[in-house]
């Protein structure tokens, strides 16, 4: 089974130290607290503090270096398991917190299908904030410098995030999804590194800067997000894995740590709270860093030390200053027993350390806090700081060796004279909050707690100390406590969802509108488990202005909803799609074309086909064509389906009706016109795809033929490989079919030859008609020409009728080979041109019109052409045969005539019939019998 192990730096901030025990026996606690005041308690516990903590470095027990109260992160325990956990591994007394490992090494990652023992980590642990990168301080550095260059240098320095974090995403599998959280923290983190420094080498007013700071406050949201992300959902999913049969198992003597133990292994409420509180803390400590290293304060080894000079030189009678009252006592109750002040900088002292011993407590890093009271000559203090720890006797049960003795076993005592201390208004703001944080006092607690992080954190703390200390009330203490703290603090029944509405209930400005921040109102969600109430809001902000939404906010919710589907966690389909859809046409819009094709592959695949058609709309370049379809076929889209839809998006932007030629007029192949000639080479890279690339072109030519438009036709035509045909019928042959081609292929085939035949003669008649044009002229005869002009003119009739000759010669080839390309066309075999022979295909009434309209559109218009080359040539004879031709009811080419085509054509014709009676010949050219 998984083992779950808590730990150290988690559960209790190492409440149970190892050091010895404060108070030595049990006798007289109720008259021990009646005659002592809430500091002068303190005094009991100062004479043990520095033993205990040498005790600790006796015993190999490294001094807890976490925050204070109920605040362990842990790895979660197999609940079903009856072994009696190690008390020193699940509470962290024999090592230090993970907060303050200086190495970035993880505890392995949680397979979700791997019931090995496994351990867990809460966060990754922060010595220093941002201590994890892949460069130098040098490199940092120049490239910082380089980027102040920038027009916005947070966008420009971030630009690499989108595609590390799709190379990790591919990297890893769902058996490793929290490592790929944590490495996704990891980018995060480093790219605040380096917006810190660009912030910092800054010149401040600029606008450009303003928005890199904009920037790097979105990726430190971020990175502490997928913080919490990964340690809440390790337990969840955890907690999950496990049987859920639970029981309780009866301990004998169950001391305090034991019975609070117990109740972080079964119950998952106080789990995940406290997972908060550690995720809050963790925050608090990377934006404070190692600052109590540095503070100077006046005070190193004597407390109110200039108070003590000047009662000094007072009763020395030596003092010139001010006369002004002072306490006479010294001790930690002398001014608030007295009601007398100490000497200002003394004052102005202290108040800065609480201070920062309330910033040191708010970041779990209560150890610091004490040793800065010592260090400041404060002893007393950090031992106030100790009486948290629960109380535990190993020696109950019986054993063969004697073990020390843990915690407090007067911490009710200690809890309820902190509770008196912070509710007392004569103390200071921070002081009181320090207390309240450790007794779990709200209303005292809230009041120096300004930011959205900071209340959060006051109520789950508060949430974690009420539910441990119900717990241990219901089962260890006895009656005779009777001492009790206030009833609306152990009766309060906390729920996750009773600290968020209390939330949006304070009367703080700052924290209501942090409460709204797109980050806070994850965290939110993301702490509830309310994954349908995170799409909702999802589906809030893409409807309220999607294009506003920051970049790095889109990718975070594409990944946390990839995330979220590795889980196998239900997310709303319709706006996980949305949320999606957003993110990818921000990629497009931001040229992140290599990352486009594995996010498309998440959409349902009718979308992904629209989706992705819709961006190689705009790809032009060779190249990049296939290095996008290349990626495409690595996601496992399906290439073929998404070419065709690009095709036939790009084809049917112009909707427009034909145009009858007469109408049409030949602008030239436009930029629209050219878009759609060279997306054909879409559906030509594939082989495969042949009879569909058939197919676009036809449908493309169709349009280009009833515009007129017949060097655009051409143009595509070009684009279709001339072996296409025979590469159809080759992969139905190696499909092993031997029926047919499907009939719409069939269709298709005799629809491409139709329009080739009639582009051959269209071209065959343009250069029949340019070189009908060039006819060499005949050199005129020159008046009265002298001998020699005369010579000059005899070679140039000679030169004239070779020149001839040749020209006839062509003419006659080109009229020839013109006449065979139209007959070709007006005589198409098997039922006639643009006429499909097979009456099986799928009925597309679309291409079924254009079929027809074409037909009405072309032929008469090659009749004409044919009618032109033939009186030109001198063929009346021939011409005349047009009429016939037309009229025959074995091609009907006259249904596809208007009547005023067939009057002007027979007006052609009549022309042709006067030439032969001009040649003596009756109107139909044959001789006329006498």
């Amino acid at each position: 089974m998984v083992k779950r192990t808590l730990r150290a730096g988690s559960l209790m901030k190492q409440r149970l130290s190892g050091g010895r025990n404060v108070f030595s026996t049990r006798n007289g606690s109720a008259t021990l607290e009646a005659e002592l005041s809430e500091k002068s308690l303190y005094f009991l516990v100062l004479a043990s503090l520095d033993d205990s903590l040498s005790g600790m470095a006796t015993r190999g027990v490294t001094v807890p270096r976490t925050p204070g109260l109920f605040s362990h992160s842990f790895t979660p325990q197999s609940r079903s398991s009856m072994k009696q956990p190690n008390m020193s591994t699940i509470l962290g007394t024999g090592g230090k917190s993970p907060y303050l490992v200086h190495t970035p090494g993880r505890l392995g990652n949680l397979s979700m299908l791997d019931d090995n023992d496994c351990t867990t980590a809460l966060t990754p642990p922060h010595s220093v904030m941002f201590t994890n990168l892949d460069y130098s301080a040098t490199e940092d550095v120049t490239k910082s410098a380089v980027l102040l260059n920038e027009d916005d240098p947070g966008e420009a320095a971030t630009r690499s995030m989108y595609s590390d974090f799709l190379h990790l995403l591919l990297k890893h599998t769902s058996n490793t999804i929290f490592e790929l959280t944590d490495e996704y923290e990891d980018i995060c983190s480093s790219q605040v590194n380096i917006l810190q420094k660009i912030v910092y080498r800054a010149t401040p007013g600029q606008q450009k800067f303003s928005k890199t700071a904009s920037v790097l406050w979105l990726l430190k949201q971020e990175m502490v997000t997928w913080r919490l992300v990964s340690s809440i959902y390790r337990d969840r999913i955890q907690s999950a894995l496990e049987d859920e049969t639970m029981f309780d198992v009866a301990v004998i003597n169950a001391s305090e740590k034991t019975a609070v133990n117990n109740l972080f292994q079964r119950d998952s409420l106080v789990r995940q709270t406290q997972l908060v509180v550690d995720w809050l803390e963790s925050i608090a400590k990377d934006e404070i860093g190692d600052f109590s290293d540095n503070i100077e304060f006046y005070a190193k080894s004597v407390y109110w030390e200039n108070t003590l000079h000047i009662l000094k030189q007072r009763q020395l009678n030596t003092f010139s200053g001010s006369s002004r009252p002072l306490v006479t006592e010294l001790d930690p109750d002398a001014p608030i027993r007295q009601k007398m002040p100490l000497d200002d900088l003394d004052q102005e002292d202290d108040s800065r350390l609480l201070k920062f011993l309330f910033t040191l407590i708010r970041a779990g890093m209560t150890d610091e806090a004490q040793r800065l009271c010592k260090r400041c000559g404060q002893a007393w203090r950090a031992a106030t700081l100790e009486g948290w720890k629960l109380y535990h006797d190993p020696n109950v049960n019986g054993g063969t060796e004697l073990e020390p003795v843990e915690g407090n076993p007067y911490r009710c005592i200690w809890k309820i004279s902190c509770w008196r201390l912070a509710e007392k208004e004569q103390f200071d703001k921070y002081e009181r909050a320090i207390y309240a944080a450790l007794c779990g006092n709200l209303k005292q607690l809230l009041p120096v707690c300004d930011t959205w992080e900071d209340a959060v954190w006051a109520y789950f703390r508060v949430m974690v100390d009420t539910l441990v200390e119900q717990e241990i009330r219901s089962s260890v203490m006895t009656t005779e406590e009777t001492e009790e703290l206030p009833r609306e603090y152990l009766e309060t029944n906390w729920t996750l969802e009773k600290v968020f509405e209390e939330l949006q209930a304070t009367d703080k400005k700052r924290v209501l509108e942090e409460n709204k921040e797109h980050y806070h109102v994850i965290q939110k969600f993301v702490i509830l488990g309310d994954v349908d109430g995170l799409m909702e809001e999802f589906n809030k902000w893409l409807c309220k202005d999607r294009n506003m939404l920051p970049g790095h906010l889109l990718r975070f919710m594409t990944h946390l909803i990839l995330f979220f589907r590795t889980l196998g966690l239900q997310t709303k389909e319709e706006v996980s799609v949305d949320v999606l859809k957003t993110y990818i046409q921000r990629l497009i819009c931001e040229k992140h074309t290599d990352l486009i094709a594995f996010y498309v592959s998440h959409l349902p695949q009718n979308v992904a086909i629209a989706q992705y058609a819709v961006f190689l709309e705009d790809i032009t370049e060779t190249e990049q064509r296939h290095h996008c379809l290349e990626l495409a076929k690595e996601a496992g889209l399906e290439v073929a389906t998404i070419t065709k839809t690009v095709v036939e998006n790009i084809r049917k932007k112009d909707a427009g009706e034909f145009t009858h030629h007469d109408l049409a007029i030949d602008t030239g192949t436009t930029e629209e016109d050219q878009l759609k000639i060279d997306v054909i080479d879409w559906i030509v890279f594939d082989p495969a795809q042949r009879a569909e690339a058939l197919k676009q072109s036809n449908a493309i030519m169709r349009k280009f033929l009833a515009s007129r438009k017949h060097d655009a036709a051409k143009d595509v035509f070009i684009k279709i490989p001339q072996d296409s045909i025979a590469e159809i019928y080759n992969q139905w042959e190696e499909q092993g079919m031997e029926s047919p081609l499907p009939a719409e292929d069939d269709n298709a085939i005799r629809e491409h030859l139709c329009i080739r035949a009639y582009l051959e003669a269209h071209e065959a008649f343009n250069e029949w008609f340019k070189h009908m044009n060039s006819m060499p002229q005949k050199p005129g005869e020159p008046a009265q020409a002298s001998f020699t002009e005369k010579v000059a003119h005899e070679l140039k009739e000679k030169q004239y009728e070779m020149d001839y000759g040749i020209w006839k010669g062509l003419l006659d080839a080109l009229t020839a080979d013109v006449k065979e390309k139209m007959y070709n066309v007006l005589l198409f075999v098997d039922g006639g041109w643009m006429v499909d022979v097979r009456e099986d295909a799928e009925d597309d009434p679309e291409r079924t019109h254009q079929m027809i309209m074409l037909r009405k559109l072309c032929l008469p218009t090659m009749c004409f052409l044919l009618h032109t080359v033939l009186h030109s040539t001198g063929q009346y004879q021939e011409d005349l045969r047009l009429a016939d031709l037309i009229a025959s009811d074995r091609h009907k080419l006259y249904m596809v005539f208007s009547k005023d085509e067939l009057r002007k054509l027979l007006q052609k014709l009549r022309e042709s019939s006067l030439m032969l009676l001009d040649q003596g010949l009756d109107p139909l050219g044959y001789e006329i019998q006498s």
